[in-house]
């Protein structure tokens, strides 16, 4: 096979990630809206750690998205 054929392959890999980043916030935030709902008192101090948990993930999203464009244009 053709060289650059692997590079998209591993570029369309890569940028599985930044799908499953995505569903991972989603969980994050259905599970805190599920949290909230159950117990609205504690619901304030628990709002930082879903945003922090967030930004994890999405921070994994941005990592997968440089890597495919690493593996598309070197």
């Amino acid at each position: 096979m053709d060289p650059i054929a692997f590079k998209f392959l591993g570029a369309g890999l890569a940028c599985i990630g930044m799908g499953l980043a995505a569903m991972g916030v989603g969980n994050i935030f259905g599970n805190f809206l599920s949290g909230a709902l159950r117990n609205p008192s504690a619901a304030d101090g628990q709002f930082a750690r879903a945003f922090i948990g967030a930004a994890l993930a999405e921070g994994l999203g941005i990592f997968c998205l440089v890597v495919a464009l690493v593996l598309l244009f070197t």
